[in-house]
Protein backbone atom coordinates (compact mmCIF):
# COMPACT_ATOMS: atom_id res chain seq x y z
CA UNK A 1 0.00 0.00 0.00
CA UNK A 2 3.03 2.40 0.82
CA UNK A 3 4.27 1.83 -2.41
CA UNK A 4 1.46 1.85 -4.58
CA UNK A 5 0.81 5.37 -3.08
CA UNK A 6 4.27 6.42 -3.25
CA UNK A 7 4.44 5.55 -7.35
CA UNK A 8 0.80 7.23 -7.17
CA UNK A 9 1.91 10.54 -5.50
CA UNK A 10 5.72 10.41 -8.17
CA UNK A 11 3.67 10.02 -11.00
CA UNK A 12 0.92 12.90 -9.95
CA UNK A 13 4.27 15.40 -8.60
CA UNK A 14 5.80 14.21 -12.45
CA UNK A 15 2.71 15.64 -13.92
CA UNK A 16 2.70 18.65 -12.19
CA UNK A 17 6.62 19.10 -12.58
CA UNK A 18 5.88 19.31 -16.42
CA UNK A 19 3.71 21.98 -15.70
CA UNK A 20 5.89 24.04 -13.29
CA UNK A 21 9.36 23.34 -15.42
CA UNK A 22 9.45 25.23 -18.95
CA UNK A 23 11.72 22.75 -20.54
CA UNK A 24 9.20 19.92 -20.16
CA UNK A 25 7.13 19.34 -23.41
CA UNK A 26 3.24 18.74 -23.05
CA UNK A 27 1.98 14.99 -23.84
CA UNK A 28 0.93 14.26 -27.22
CA UNK A 29 -3.03 14.01 -27.82
CA UNK A 30 -4.12 10.31 -28.24
CA UNK A 31 -6.22 10.26 -31.45
CA UNK A 32 -9.43 10.35 -31.66
CA UNK A 33 -10.96 7.32 -32.58
CA UNK A 34 -14.63 5.86 -31.19
CA UNK A 35 -16.65 3.15 -30.67
CA UNK A 36 -18.92 2.22 -33.63
CA UNK A 37 -22.27 2.81 -32.93
CA UNK A 38 -24.52 -0.48 -33.27
CA UNK A 39 -27.54 -0.15 -35.62
CA UNK A 40 -29.53 -2.44 -32.81
CA UNK A 41 -29.87 -3.21 -29.47
CA UNK A 42 -30.93 -6.74 -29.68
CA UNK A 43 -31.98 -9.26 -26.60
CA UNK A 44 -34.20 -12.14 -26.40
CA UNK A 45 -37.55 -11.14 -24.89
CA UNK A 46 -41.05 -12.41 -23.49
CA UNK A 47 -44.39 -10.77 -23.89
CA UNK A 48 -47.65 -12.21 -22.04
CA UNK A 49 -50.75 -11.85 -23.86
CA UNK A 50 -53.79 -11.79 -21.55
CA UNK A 51 -57.10 -12.05 -23.28
CA UNK A 52 -60.19 -11.59 -20.23
CA UNK A 53 -63.76 -12.51 -20.52
CA UNK A 54 -66.66 -11.70 -18.04
CA UNK A 55 -67.82 -14.90 -16.85
CA UNK A 56 -71.38 -14.10 -16.34
CA UNK A 57 -71.61 -12.54 -19.71
CA UNK A 58 -70.57 -16.11 -20.65
CA UNK A 59 -73.19 -17.78 -18.36
CA UNK A 60 -76.00 -15.59 -20.29
CA UNK A 61 -74.75 -16.80 -23.57
CA UNK A 62 -75.12 -20.61 -22.41
CA UNK A 63 -78.45 -19.88 -20.75
CA UNK A 64 -79.55 -18.55 -23.86
CA UNK A 65 -79.53 -21.83 -25.52
CA UNK A 66 -80.55 -23.70 -22.61
CA UNK A 67 -84.53 -24.22 -22.46
CA UNK A 68 -86.31 -23.57 -19.55
CA UNK A 69 -88.02 -27.22 -19.47
CA UNK A 70 -85.13 -29.84 -20.23
CA UNK A 71 -87.64 -33.03 -20.69
CA UNK A 72 -90.64 -34.48 -20.79
CA UNK A 73 -91.93 -38.18 -20.58
CA UNK A 74 -94.86 -40.33 -21.16
CA UNK A 75 -94.36 -43.69 -20.31
CA UNK A 76 -95.63 -47.23 -19.31
CA UNK A 77 -94.07 -48.84 -16.64
CA UNK A 78 -94.87 -52.17 -14.60
CA UNK A 79 -95.69 -50.12 -11.30
CA UNK A 80 -97.26 -53.31 -9.34
CA UNK A 81 -95.47 -56.61 -9.13
CA UNK A 82 -96.24 -58.68 -6.20
CA UNK A 83 -98.29 -61.32 -4.34
CA UNK A 84 -101.53 -61.09 -2.95
CA UNK A 85 -102.98 -63.76 -0.48
CA UNK A 86 -103.12 -66.32 -3.21
CA UNK A 87 -102.37 -63.86 -6.74
CA UNK A 88 -99.82 -62.71 -8.18
CA UNK A 89 -100.57 -59.23 -9.10
CA UNK A 90 -98.95 -57.41 -12.03
CA UNK A 91 -99.84 -53.71 -13.37
CA UNK A 92 -98.56 -51.31 -15.13
CA UNK A 93 -98.95 -47.59 -14.84
CA UNK A 94 -98.66 -44.45 -17.18
CA UNK A 95 -96.29 -42.22 -15.58
CA UNK A 96 -95.90 -38.83 -17.25
CA UNK A 97 -94.36 -35.67 -16.61
CA UNK A 98 -91.49 -33.19 -16.80
CA UNK A 99 -88.12 -31.84 -15.52
CA UNK A 100 -87.35 -28.04 -15.59
CA UNK A 101 -84.58 -25.52 -14.62
CA UNK A 102 -86.23 -23.52 -11.89
CA UNK A 103 -83.23 -20.87 -11.66
CA UNK A 104 -80.57 -19.26 -13.67
CA UNK A 105 -77.16 -21.16 -14.94
CA UNK A 106 -74.38 -20.39 -12.09
CA UNK A 107 -71.02 -19.61 -13.62
CA UNK A 108 -67.76 -18.84 -11.48
CA UNK A 109 -63.82 -19.26 -11.53
CA UNK A 110 -61.97 -20.91 -9.11
CA UNK A 111 -58.22 -21.49 -9.81
CA UNK A 112 -57.69 -22.62 -13.34
CA UNK A 113 -61.75 -24.23 -13.88
CA UNK A 114 -64.86 -22.79 -14.58
CA UNK A 115 -67.64 -24.01 -12.25
CA UNK A 116 -71.46 -24.27 -13.51
CA UNK A 117 -74.43 -25.30 -12.05
CA UNK A 118 -78.31 -25.26 -11.86
CA UNK A 119 -81.13 -26.02 -9.85
CA UNK A 120 -83.61 -28.39 -11.47
CA UNK A 121 -87.25 -29.57 -10.14
CA UNK A 122 -89.26 -32.83 -11.42
CA UNK A 123 -92.95 -32.91 -11.40
CA UNK A 124 -94.08 -37.07 -12.06
CA UNK A 125 -97.99 -38.91 -11.81
CA UNK A 126 -98.36 -42.04 -12.35
CA UNK A 127 -102.09 -43.95 -12.47
CA UNK A 128 -102.93 -47.68 -13.56
CA UNK A 129 -103.27 -48.68 -17.22
CA UNK A 130 -106.35 -50.49 -17.26
CA UNK A 131 -109.79 -50.96 -15.98
CA UNK A 132 -108.14 -52.94 -13.08
CA UNK A 133 -105.74 -51.01 -12.35
CA UNK A 134 -107.13 -46.85 -13.21
CA UNK A 135 -107.54 -46.68 -9.40
CA UNK A 136 -104.15 -47.05 -8.53
CA UNK A 137 -102.14 -43.05 -9.01
CA UNK A 138 -99.48 -41.37 -7.46
CA UNK A 139 -97.58 -38.50 -7.13
CA UNK A 140 -94.14 -37.22 -7.03
CA UNK A 141 -91.86 -34.52 -7.10
CA UNK A 142 -88.50 -34.63 -6.96
CA UNK A 143 -85.28 -31.96 -7.19
CA UNK A 144 -81.98 -32.23 -8.47
CA UNK A 145 -78.62 -29.98 -8.33
CA UNK A 146 -76.60 -29.77 -11.66
CA UNK A 147 -73.23 -29.21 -11.34
CA UNK A 148 -70.27 -29.40 -14.16
CA UNK A 149 -66.94 -28.50 -14.14
CA UNK A 150 -64.88 -26.95 -17.24
CA UNK A 151 -60.99 -27.04 -17.07
CA UNK A 152 -59.96 -25.25 -20.39
CA UNK A 153 -57.02 -26.13 -22.48
CA UNK A 154 -55.82 -24.38 -25.88
CA UNK A 155 -54.54 -27.62 -28.16
CA UNK A 156 -51.47 -27.11 -30.50
CA UNK A 157 -53.59 -25.60 -33.48
CA UNK A 158 -55.53 -22.95 -31.47
CA UNK A 159 -58.91 -25.28 -30.65
CA UNK A 160 -60.17 -24.98 -27.15
CA UNK A 161 -60.95 -28.07 -25.19
CA UNK A 162 -62.98 -27.54 -22.57
CA UNK A 163 -62.57 -30.77 -20.80
CA UNK A 164 -65.52 -30.94 -19.44
CA UNK A 165 -66.96 -33.22 -16.67
CA UNK A 166 -70.92 -33.25 -15.31
CA UNK A 167 -72.15 -34.47 -12.46
CA UNK A 168 -76.23 -34.32 -10.57
CA UNK A 169 -77.58 -35.54 -7.17
CA UNK A 170 -80.82 -35.46 -6.30
CA UNK A 171 -81.72 -33.52 -3.23
CA UNK A 172 -85.35 -34.82 -3.14
CA UNK A 173 -85.30 -38.26 -5.37
CA UNK A 174 -89.16 -39.03 -6.98
CA UNK A 175 -90.68 -42.04 -5.48
CA UNK A 176 -94.23 -43.09 -6.64
CA UNK A 177 -96.09 -44.65 -3.17
CA UNK A 178 -98.74 -47.33 -4.82
CA UNK A 179 -100.26 -49.75 -2.89
CA UNK A 180 -98.30 -49.30 -0.02
CA UNK A 181 -95.44 -49.65 -2.44
CA UNK A 182 -92.68 -47.04 -3.33
CA UNK A 183 -91.76 -47.26 -7.28
CA UNK A 184 -88.59 -45.31 -7.67
CA UNK A 185 -88.66 -43.20 -10.66
CA UNK A 186 -85.46 -41.99 -10.96
CA UNK A 187 -84.25 -44.68 -13.57
CA UNK A 188 -87.04 -43.13 -15.68
CA UNK A 189 -86.27 -39.43 -15.69
CA UNK A 190 -82.06 -39.86 -15.59
CA UNK A 191 -81.98 -40.77 -19.23
CA UNK A 192 -83.78 -37.65 -19.75
CA UNK A 193 -81.60 -35.60 -17.78
CA UNK A 194 -78.32 -37.48 -18.96
CA UNK A 195 -79.91 -36.17 -22.78
CA UNK A 196 -80.06 -33.14 -21.84
CA UNK A 197 -76.62 -32.44 -20.45
CA UNK A 198 -74.84 -33.83 -23.33
CA UNK A 199 -77.05 -30.87 -25.39
CA UNK A 200 -75.70 -28.56 -22.55
CA UNK A 201 -72.14 -29.43 -23.31
CA UNK A 202 -72.79 -29.16 -26.49
CA UNK A 203 -74.14 -25.50 -26.15
CA UNK A 204 -71.25 -24.66 -23.88
CA UNK A 205 -68.79 -25.39 -26.08
CA UNK A 206 -70.61 -23.72 -29.18
CA UNK A 207 -70.50 -20.57 -27.07
CA UNK A 208 -66.96 -20.64 -26.15
CA UNK A 209 -65.96 -21.31 -29.75
CA UNK A 210 -67.75 -17.89 -30.31
CA UNK A 211 -65.31 -16.25 -28.40
CA UNK A 212 -63.37 -17.21 -31.20
CA UNK A 213 -59.40 -17.16 -29.29
CA UNK A 214 -57.75 -17.95 -32.15
CA UNK A 215 -58.77 -14.58 -33.80
CA UNK A 216 -57.83 -12.49 -30.32
CA UNK A 217 -54.81 -14.37 -30.28
CA UNK A 218 -53.51 -13.63 -34.31
CA UNK A 219 -54.46 -9.95 -33.57
CA UNK A 220 -52.39 -10.16 -30.40
CA UNK A 221 -49.15 -11.67 -32.77
CA UNK A 222 -50.04 -8.81 -34.88
CA UNK A 223 -49.78 -6.12 -32.57
CA UNK A 224 -46.82 -7.21 -31.26
CA UNK A 225 -44.90 -6.47 -34.45
CA UNK A 226 -45.82 -2.77 -34.18
CA UNK A 227 -42.92 -0.32 -33.37
CA UNK A 228 -42.93 1.45 -30.06
CA UNK A 229 -41.06 4.67 -29.35
CA UNK A 230 -39.61 4.50 -26.18
CA UNK A 231 -38.61 8.35 -25.89
CA UNK A 232 -38.36 11.05 -28.40
CA UNK A 233 -34.57 12.75 -27.23
CA UNK A 234 -33.15 11.24 -28.37
CA UNK A 235 -35.30 9.15 -30.63
CA UNK A 236 -35.02 5.54 -28.99
CA UNK A 237 -37.19 2.80 -30.65
CA UNK A 238 -38.72 -0.79 -29.93
CA UNK A 239 -39.17 -3.62 -31.88
CA UNK A 240 -40.03 -6.51 -30.81
CA UNK A 241 -39.82 -9.73 -33.62
CA UNK A 242 -42.21 -12.65 -32.32
CA UNK A 243 -41.08 -15.93 -33.02
CA UNK A 244 -43.16 -18.48 -31.03
CA UNK A 245 -46.14 -18.84 -28.79
CA UNK A 246 -46.87 -20.88 -25.88
CA UNK A 247 -50.15 -21.52 -23.75
CA UNK A 248 -49.18 -20.63 -19.80
CA UNK A 249 -52.92 -21.84 -18.75
CA UNK A 250 -56.13 -20.51 -17.84
CA UNK A 251 -57.10 -19.02 -14.64
CA UNK A 252 -60.36 -17.13 -13.08
CA UNK A 253 -61.86 -15.51 -10.30
CA UNK A 254 -66.03 -15.09 -9.30
CA UNK A 255 -66.53 -12.74 -12.74
CA UNK A 256 -63.45 -12.93 -14.61
CA UNK A 257 -61.94 -15.86 -16.97
CA UNK A 258 -58.39 -15.43 -18.53
CA UNK A 259 -56.48 -17.04 -20.75
CA UNK A 260 -52.31 -16.22 -20.57
CA UNK A 261 -49.94 -17.11 -23.39
CA UNK A 262 -46.47 -16.35 -23.64
CA UNK A 263 -44.92 -14.44 -27.15
CA UNK A 264 -41.09 -15.25 -27.31
CA UNK A 265 -39.00 -13.32 -29.97
CA UNK A 266 -36.38 -10.92 -29.89
CA UNK A 267 -36.45 -7.18 -28.70
CA UNK A 268 -34.14 -4.38 -30.76
CA UNK A 269 -33.65 -1.02 -29.62
CA UNK A 270 -32.14 1.44 -31.97
CA UNK A 271 -31.40 5.69 -31.46
CA UNK A 272 -32.19 7.78 -34.20
CA UNK A 273 -34.79 6.97 -37.10
CA UNK A 274 -38.06 4.73 -36.64
CA UNK A 275 -36.98 1.23 -37.74
CA UNK A 276 -38.31 -0.19 -41.17
CA UNK A 277 -41.42 -2.25 -40.26
CA UNK A 278 -41.18 -5.94 -39.95
CA UNK A 279 -44.09 -7.47 -41.22
CA UNK A 280 -46.27 -9.46 -39.24
CA UNK A 281 -45.68 -13.53 -39.50
CA UNK A 282 -48.71 -15.58 -39.27
CA UNK A 283 -49.61 -16.94 -35.57
CA UNK A 284 -48.25 -19.85 -35.53
CA UNK A 285 -48.76 -23.27 -33.85
CA UNK A 286 -48.50 -23.47 -30.06
CA UNK A 287 -45.54 -24.77 -28.70
CA UNK A 288 -45.15 -26.88 -25.32
CA UNK A 289 -47.21 -25.27 -22.15
CA UNK A 290 -45.69 -23.42 -20.07
CA UNK A 291 -46.10 -22.74 -16.21
CA UNK A 292 -46.08 -18.71 -16.64
CA UNK A 293 -45.02 -16.24 -18.63
CA UNK A 294 -40.93 -15.07 -18.51
CA UNK A 295 -40.25 -11.80 -18.27
CA UNK A 296 -39.20 -8.41 -20.67
CA UNK A 297 -36.36 -7.84 -21.09
CA UNK A 298 -34.85 -4.91 -23.41
CA UNK A 299 -31.65 -2.67 -23.53
CA UNK A 300 -32.09 0.44 -22.60
CA UNK A 301 -29.43 2.57 -23.68
CA UNK A 302 -28.24 5.67 -21.68
CA UNK A 303 -26.75 8.59 -22.90
CA UNK A 304 -23.73 10.37 -21.13
CA UNK A 305 -22.71 13.30 -23.28
CA UNK A 306 -19.11 13.91 -22.79
CA UNK A 307 -19.70 17.52 -22.05
CA UNK A 308 -21.51 16.54 -19.25
CA UNK A 309 -18.55 14.41 -17.91
CA UNK A 310 -15.86 16.89 -18.35
CA UNK A 311 -17.92 19.62 -15.97
CA UNK A 312 -18.21 16.66 -13.44
CA UNK A 313 -14.37 16.06 -13.75
CA UNK A 314 -13.57 19.89 -13.76
CA UNK A 315 -15.51 20.27 -10.51
CA UNK A 316 -13.40 17.19 -8.73
CA UNK A 317 -9.72 18.77 -10.45
CA UNK A 318 -10.31 21.75 -9.46
CA UNK A 319 -11.19 21.10 -6.14
CA UNK A 320 -7.82 19.21 -5.62
CA UNK A 321 -5.79 21.68 -7.52
CA UNK A 322 -3.92 24.14 -4.96
CA UNK A 323 -1.01 26.79 -4.91
CA UNK A 324 0.47 27.46 -8.29
CA UNK A 325 -1.22 25.64 -10.57
CA UNK A 326 -4.63 26.47 -12.05
CA UNK A 327 -7.11 24.00 -14.17
CA UNK A 328 -7.44 25.89 -17.16
CA UNK A 329 -10.01 23.39 -18.93
CA UNK A 330 -10.72 19.63 -19.27
CA UNK A 331 -11.83 17.63 -22.48
CA UNK A 332 -13.15 13.86 -22.63
CA UNK A 333 -13.45 11.63 -25.91
CA UNK A 334 -12.79 8.30 -26.99
CA UNK A 335 -9.89 6.41 -28.45
CA UNK A 336 -9.37 2.99 -29.10
CA UNK A 337 -11.28 1.51 -26.35
CA UNK A 338 -10.50 3.88 -23.91
CA UNK A 339 -11.78 6.97 -22.55
CA UNK A 340 -9.57 9.84 -22.92
CA UNK A 341 -8.81 12.47 -19.79
CA UNK A 342 -6.93 15.98 -21.01
CA UNK A 343 -6.43 18.53 -18.24
CA UNK A 344 -4.71 22.07 -19.18
CA UNK A 345 -2.94 22.79 -16.33
CA UNK A 346 -1.09 26.78 -15.70
CA UNK A 347 0.93 28.18 -13.47
CA UNK A 348 -1.43 30.90 -11.49
CA UNK A 349 0.90 33.70 -12.47
CA UNK A 350 0.07 32.73 -16.17
CA UNK A 351 -2.75 35.47 -17.70
CA UNK A 352 -2.54 34.91 -21.39
CA UNK A 353 -5.29 33.60 -23.32
CA UNK A 354 -3.90 30.26 -24.12
CA UNK A 355 -1.81 29.41 -20.94
CA UNK A 356 -1.81 26.17 -19.86
CA UNK A 357 -0.23 22.92 -20.98
CA UNK A 358 -2.48 19.84 -21.90
CA UNK A 359 -1.87 16.71 -20.36
CA UNK A 360 -4.27 13.53 -20.98
CA UNK A 361 -4.92 9.99 -18.83
CA UNK A 362 -6.81 7.39 -19.91
CA UNK A 363 -9.35 5.31 -18.31
CA UNK A 364 -11.77 2.61 -18.84
CA UNK A 365 -14.99 3.50 -17.13
CA UNK A 366 -16.86 0.96 -14.65
CA UNK A 367 -20.10 1.21 -14.24
CA UNK A 368 -22.39 0.42 -11.05
CA UNK A 369 -26.36 0.24 -11.93
CA UNK A 370 -27.24 -0.37 -8.18
CA UNK A 371 -26.12 3.16 -7.53
CA UNK A 372 -26.43 4.31 -11.25
CA UNK A 373 -22.57 5.77 -11.59
CA UNK A 374 -19.64 5.93 -13.35
CA UNK A 375 -15.85 5.65 -12.47
CA UNK A 376 -12.62 5.70 -13.44
CA UNK A 377 -11.19 3.44 -11.39
CA UNK A 378 -8.23 2.36 -13.89
CA UNK A 379 -7.07 5.91 -14.26
CA UNK A 380 -3.44 6.59 -15.53
CA UNK A 381 -1.43 9.34 -16.66
CA UNK A 382 0.13 9.24 -20.61
CA UNK A 383 2.99 12.24 -19.52
CA UNK A 384 5.73 12.56 -21.92
CA UNK A 385 8.86 10.93 -20.35
CA UNK A 386 10.83 13.78 -18.70
CA UNK A 387 13.66 14.20 -16.99
CA UNK A 388 12.37 17.03 -14.72
CA UNK A 389 12.87 16.89 -11.06
CA UNK A 390 9.45 16.35 -9.31
CA UNK A 391 8.75 19.41 -6.96
CA UNK A 392 6.95 19.66 -4.14
CA UNK A 393 3.24 21.29 -5.29
CA UNK A 394 0.54 20.11 -2.83
CA UNK A 395 -1.07 18.15 -5.32
CA UNK A 396 0.28 14.91 -5.14
CA UNK A 397 -3.53 12.97 -4.98
CA UNK A 398 -5.21 14.34 -7.70
CA UNK A 399 -5.46 10.90 -10.21
CA UNK A 400 -6.58 9.42 -6.61
CA UNK A 401 -9.62 11.78 -6.07
CA UNK A 402 -10.52 11.76 -9.85
CA UNK A 403 -9.59 8.03 -9.43
CA UNK A 404 -12.50 7.65 -6.61
CA UNK A 405 -14.99 10.49 -7.48
CA UNK A 406 -18.43 8.85 -8.05
CA UNK A 407 -20.07 10.46 -11.49
CA UNK A 408 -24.29 10.04 -11.17
CA UNK A 409 -25.63 9.20 -14.54
CA UNK A 410 -29.20 8.44 -12.60
CA UNK A 411 -30.98 11.67 -13.53
CA UNK A 412 -30.66 10.69 -17.80
CA UNK A 413 -31.42 6.97 -16.63
CA UNK A 414 -34.69 7.22 -14.94
CA UNK A 415 -35.76 10.07 -17.13
CA UNK A 416 -35.41 7.66 -20.32
CA UNK A 417 -36.87 4.73 -17.79
CA UNK A 418 -39.94 6.74 -17.32
CA UNK A 419 -40.35 7.86 -20.59
CA UNK A 420 -40.17 4.24 -21.64
CA UNK A 421 -42.49 2.96 -19.13
CA UNK A 422 -45.22 5.65 -20.31
CA UNK A 423 -44.67 4.32 -23.83
CA UNK A 424 -45.57 0.88 -23.21
CA UNK A 425 -48.76 1.63 -21.70
CA UNK A 426 -50.99 2.60 -24.18
CA UNK A 427 -54.09 1.81 -26.12
CA UNK A 428 -54.72 -0.28 -29.23
CA UNK A 429 -56.78 -0.71 -31.64
CA UNK A 430 -59.53 -3.92 -32.09
CA UNK A 431 -60.35 -3.69 -27.99
CA UNK A 432 -56.61 -4.47 -27.28
CA UNK A 433 -54.27 -2.39 -24.91
CA UNK A 434 -50.30 -2.94 -24.15
CA UNK A 435 -49.26 -2.40 -20.00
CA UNK A 436 -45.82 -2.59 -19.31
CA UNK A 437 -43.41 -1.69 -16.90
CA UNK A 438 -39.69 -1.78 -16.38
CA UNK A 439 -38.19 -1.88 -12.88
CA UNK A 440 -34.75 -3.39 -12.62
CA UNK A 441 -32.02 -3.07 -14.86
CA UNK A 442 -28.23 -4.47 -15.19
CA UNK A 443 -25.23 -3.55 -17.17
CA UNK A 444 -24.85 -4.83 -20.86
CA UNK A 445 -22.39 -3.12 -21.83
CA UNK A 446 -20.53 0.22 -22.50
CA UNK A 447 -19.63 2.07 -26.07
CA UNK A 448 -17.37 5.35 -26.18
CA UNK A 449 -18.94 6.74 -28.99
CA UNK A 450 -18.35 10.05 -31.02
CA UNK A 451 -20.68 12.14 -29.03
CA UNK A 452 -20.71 10.36 -26.22
CA UNK A 453 -20.50 6.95 -23.82
CA UNK A 454 -23.73 4.72 -24.50
CA UNK A 455 -24.24 2.94 -21.35
CA UNK A 456 -26.61 -0.15 -22.29
CA UNK A 457 -28.80 -1.85 -19.20
CA UNK A 458 -30.76 -4.54 -19.91
CA UNK A 459 -34.13 -3.19 -18.35
CA UNK A 460 -36.17 -6.42 -17.46
CA UNK A 461 -40.45 -6.00 -16.04
CA UNK A 462 -42.87 -6.72 -17.76
CA UNK A 463 -44.96 -6.29 -20.81
CA UNK A 464 -48.53 -7.61 -21.60
CA UNK A 465 -50.60 -6.68 -24.29
CA UNK A 466 -54.31 -7.43 -23.02
CA UNK A 467 -58.22 -7.82 -24.52
CA UNK A 468 -61.47 -7.49 -22.35
CA UNK A 469 -62.45 -5.98 -19.36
Amino acid sequence: MGKAAACLRGVTALLFATVLCPSVRADEAPPVSPDKPAAAYVTPSRVSATIEFSIPTLARDIERDVPRRLATFDERVQCVHRRVLFFRVRANCDIEGYVERTGPISLYGRGDALIGSTPIFGAVSGQGANRFTRRIHGNAEAGVSVEAEARPMLRHDWSLDLRLSDSYHWTEPPVLHVLGRDIQLARYVEPRIREQLARVRVRAAEAVRRLDLHDKAATVWRHAFTPIELADNPPVWLQLTPQSAAFAGVRADRRVLWGVMQIEGNAATSVGVAPAPVAATPLPALGRDIEAPGKFEVILPVNIGYDFLSQKIKEVAAAELKGKLTLEDVKIYPSNGKLIVGLKIAKSTETAPDAGTWYYLSATPKIDPDTQTLQLPDLATLAAKTQALAQESGNADLIDRLRQAKILYQEAYQRLLAAANKSLTRPLKDGFRMEGHLDSATLDHIALLQNGLSIALRASGDLKILYGL
